[in-house]
């Protein structure tokens, strides 16, 4: 095959995947349960994608492989290339059927590890990982990639533990928000002890929670009950309104929100707090529609990035039927 594009995504948003990427490289793209693959070598930045959790270049693609013998075809595609790797990740799709292969993988991989170091094509300081992709059993795409420019985990999901003591497991969205749409150095830089923020549709506190475990000083916006151990926390304030008619009383550097509302007039609300110069950052969820989700996702963002310096759009895995959006502030914050 010619090197294709080869891009993981959540079961269900193939569609919108294979839209996003076909409107950047104008080529065809095939879906699968969970990935698709694009007839094109040009390499897209994952982190640039709403709803590809990988992006990887898929230089061989073997079908038919039997079952009692996966190695011997995948090495010698592997030999015929003749490249040197740091690392093995075998992965398949996050779907139900990629979950019936999570045995294969793991063993097939070890296997794999042995075969390469064996044939001396497995060094530590080569500069590019081997992805072996398993669609089904019997099938497999072969990739390689630089550590530095696809996501840092395998199948393109960040492994996070919930903490016992968050009041709810949404908490995992913000956590994974500030993962992977911030790097490292913007985390250290935005996310100081002593900042403060504004939670719109707080209750219980599973967002809060992660501004509270930075020591950031939060103001919960909900008519609903907050959890008793932020508010003993002593840098959280619980205010029983409207998240759409609540202001500050003065700028904040942060506004989260997680509010189950239609995404065209949370995007409007996130404008007018940027445009006005009410927060410095926001990190907020888009809920889709269950059609065109992907030319609602994208006029959402447009209003945004109009108020907006730097907007970054993922599908994280801790979102179902959403988007998370980071936005900056082009404007100077001013008093509401």
């Amino acid at each position: 095959m010619n090197d294709a594009l080869l891009l993981y995504c959540r079961p269900g948003f193939e569609s919108e995947c294979a839209q996003e990427i076909a409107g950047r490289t104008g080529a065809q793209t095939e879906r699968g349960d969970g990935f698709v693959v694009c007839a094109s070598a040009q390499q897209a930045d994952w982190r640039e994608l709403i709803f590809a959790r990988q992006c990887l270049v898929a230089f061989a693609h073997l079908s038919g492989l039997p079952r009692n013998d996966r190695l011997t075809s995948i090495i010698a595609a592997l030999r015929e290339r003749n490249e040197k790797l740091n690392d093995v990740w075998t992965e398949a799709p996050d779907s139900d059927a990629g979950k019936q292969l999570a045995p294969l993988c793991k063993s097939f991989g070890n296997a794999l590890v042995g075969a390469l170091k064996k044939a001396q094509l497995l060094d530590a300081h080569a500069p590019r990982r081997l992805h072996v992709f398993f669609p089904q059993g019997d099938e497999v795409y072969l990739c390689t990639a630089d550590p530095e420019s696809c996501a840092p985990w395998p199948q393109g999901i960040p492994r996070l533990k919930f903490p016992r003591e968050a009041p709810s497991r949404s908490t995992l969205k913000l956590e994974e928000a500030f993962l992977t749409l911030l790097d490292d150095g913007e985390r250290a830089r935005w996310l100081k002890a002593g900042m403060t923020a504004v939670d719109l549709g707080a209750a219980p506190g599973g967002w809060t929670y992660q501004l509270v475990r930075r020591s950031i000083r939060v103001v919960a916006v909900d008519n609903g009950p907050m959890d008793r151990a932020l508010l003993d926390s002593g840098i959280v304030q619980h205010r029983r309104e409207d998240g759409f008619r609540f202001r500050p009383g003065k700028p904040v550097d942060w506004l989260v929100c997680d509010m189950v509302e239609q995404p065209r007039r949370v995007a409007e609300l996130i404008a007018q707090w940027l445009e006005q110069g009410w927060c410095r950052y926001a990190m907020f969820n888009l809920k889709l529609p269950m059609k065109k989700r992907f030319d609602e996702a994208q006029s959402c963002l447009a209003r945004v990035r109009a108020a907006a310096s730097v907007v970054r759009a993922k599908q994280l895995y801790h979102d179902r039927e959403e988007i998370t959006v980071f936005a900056a502030s082009a404007t100077r914050r001013q008093t509401p």
